[in-house]
């Protein structure tokens, strides 16, 4: 009998592989959030994510509303394409039934909006990358890469380097490239919940750290549910005396803009609001925005 793996890769793509990579490392993804990132319609999105349904690579699910109803539906791997992933990535095969149990996980997870907010905002980048030639995502790592041993180390970095693990703790890592433009980001979603704001200008002390150890400085990006939540961080950042780079914005669907867009305020900089790609902080310093 074929191995059910070897099966099913001859029916696969490589923007189905793409996808089925996001969600082996970022859990799961809304149908509109798969279809802006991936596809040029949402009806030929739905037509495909059928198809790998039936394929037995994805499941899904469908969140309940508090009033009444239900979301879109929300992917995430099936045990199959668990199979197919490690197989693409050379890893050992996933136990049996993990899937299934990651799953029931995720439809528990009383922090699902914040990793589906998370996801969202780099799949608008990918979305923007590819309408928009010469924006390019180049990264996109979840949480737990970000805490492993050595994740930021380079090939030339000594022991010290190589054995660390960092303190903070963002939602995210990008690296984002427009218009021959690049910026290497850590991403810190905010639901509004974290109060008070005191405790996000405290997350600030292991991006410190990280630089100290290994001598690279990346900003943080505070994406926010209100202007009013985003002014308040910028005086709680100038009370506490914050030098590391920081820039905010507040999420779309709270009336903000794009990610990718002229949305950033880099405290400490005056003047207008800057693209994601311009985030490489300048050497002179202001006052806040």
């Amino acid at each position: 009998m074929t191995d059910p793996v070897l099966r099913v890769q001859s029916s696969l793509t490589d923007r189905d592989l793409i996808l089925l990579g996001w969600l082996a490392d970022h859990a799961i993804l809304s149908t509109f959030q798969i279809a802006g990132a991936l596809f040029p319609s949402l009806d030929y999105a739905q037509e495909r994510l059928h198809r790998l349904y039936r394929l037995r690579v994805l499941d899904r699910f469908r969140p309940q509303k508090p009033d009444g109803g239900s979301y879109p539906y929300h992917y995430v791997l099936d045990q199959l394409g668990a199979e197919v992933i490690a197989a693409q990535r050379g890893d050992d095969p996933p136990r049996r039934g993990q899937a299934r149990a990651r799953r029931l996980h995720l439809t528990r997870r009383a922090n699902l909006p914040h990793l589906l907010g998370t996801n969202g905002f780099f799949t608008d980048l990918a979305a923007h990358a590819r309408t928009h030639p010469g924006a390019t995502l180049l990264e996109w790592w979840p949480a737990a890469r970000c805490q492993q041993m050595g994740a930021y180390a380079e090939p030339d970095d000594d022991i010290h380097v190589r054995t660390y693990t960092a303190t903070s703790r963002p939602d995210a890592l990008g690296v984002w490239a427009d218009d021959e433009r690049r910026v290497t980001f850590f991403l810190e979603y905010d639901t509004g919940t974290e109060r008070p704001l005191s405790r996000l200008v405290d997350k600030l002390d292991g991006y410190v750290d990280l630089a100290r150890v290994t001598g690279r400085i990346w900003p943080v990006l505070f994406w926010l549910p209100s202007q009013i939540r985003q002014r308040n961080l910028h005086q709680q950042l100038s009370d506490a005396g914050v030098r590391y780079p920081v820039a905010t914005a507040v999420h779309r669907h709270a009336g903000g803009g794009h990610p990718a867009g002229p949305v950033w305020w880099l405290h400490r900089h005056p003047g207008a609001p800057r693209r994601l790609a311009d985030l490489n902080p300048p050497t002179s310093a202001g006052p806040a925005p």
